[in-house]
């Protein structure tokens, strides 16, 4: 089912955590890509760069940069080149997240270079206000995190049901196009349905399978409820 058209996207952030690094990073891959192809709902996995290129040459789920950074070909060294990532294999990027803000003008500019790349965009975002500042840049999505619930286990969607209601609101009033999802504290299918209920179109998560005893079980559970 392309992500366009699907009823609530998954998108799980592996960070930088051991326990999605290298062979353990591939490994939660191909869990995302299991329990995506048995239960039809779509999931994506943001991965670092140094197993990007392994990880989307093994999976089918679409396979998203953690960042990328508004350069062209020249000289740039230690930066993230938009082309190197789609060369590698991305179907997009996750950009402005909270461990990794940069300027509104850069996420203005990368939007439309990342267009013409085929690449998707999913831009971070901490307030209803942010988020409509960041739906007039077209992005493709827009994850509302609050920092202060992110990696907490509690869901915004619990804690401040109000922030992902009117984020999307905000974001529709502006492009109704650009899908909204529900970021931060994210562990549960109850945390997702909950969110969805507050029209949200997927969530975006991480440590709630990322650090879990069992990913696989954790997994499963997210989707439980859709």
């Amino acid at each position: 089912m392309p992500l366009k058209m699907a009823k609530c996207v998954i998108v799980l952030n592996f960070k930088t955590y051991r326990e999605s690094t290298g062979d353990l990073g591939l490994r939660l891959a191909r869990l995302c890509e299991k329990v995506s192809l048995e239960s039809g709902v779509p999931f994506v996995a943001a991965v670092q760069l140094a197993d990007l290129s392994r990880i989307a040459s093994a999976v089918s789920i679409p396979v998203y940069a953690q960042h990328i950074d508004n350069v062209s070909f020249g000289s740039h060294t230690g930066w993230v080149l938009p082309e190197a990532v789609a060369e590698a294999g991305a179907k997009g990027t996750l950009l402005n997240h909270a461990e990794h803000q940069i300027p509104a003008k850069e996420v203005e500019a990368l939007i439309p270079h990342l267009r013409t790349l085929s690449l998707s965009s999913l831009v971070c975002g901490n307030t209803v206000d942010v988020c409509r500042s960041l739906a007039a840049f077209h992005p493709d999505y827009i994850a509302v995190e609050p920092p202060e619930l992110i990696g907490s286990g509690i869901p915004v969607s619990k804690a401040k049901p109000e922030v992902v209601s009117g984020a999307v609101e905000a974001v529709k009033s502006v492009n109704h196009k650009v899908r909204v999802l529900c970021g931060a504290g994210i562990s549960t299918g109850i945390d997702v349905k909950k969110a969805v209920d507050l029209g949200a179109e997927g969530v975006l998560l991480a440590s709630g399978v990322v650090k879990a005893k069992d990913p696989e079980a954790a997994l499963r559970d997210l989707v439980s409820q859709l």
